[in-house]
């Protein structure tokens, strides 16, 4: 099992929430989403796995939902 944080920029609602959650989510073997928003600055994204994920699939699935993982 395998856990990782990681900050988005620009979440400020429940939408945001479930668009970032559902990218998160499809990616293979992650097994929990929890998100942890925080307007107006760098919402946190935990994420539970069988492995640690590739960054630049993390990468790809917040842009994919309209986001950005804060560098």
């Amino acid at each position: 099992m395998s856990t990782a944080t990681y900050l988005i920029d620009g979440m400020t609602c429940e939408h945001c929430v479930n668009a970032v959650t559902t990218e998160l989510g499809a990616l293979g073997g992650v097994e929990r989403v929890a998100v942890d928003l925080k307007p107006g600055a760098s919402s946190a994204v935990t994420v539970t796995s069988v492995a640690p994920l590739d960054p630049a699939l993390v990468d790809a699935a917040v842009d994919e939902a309209g986001y950005a993982v804060h560098s």
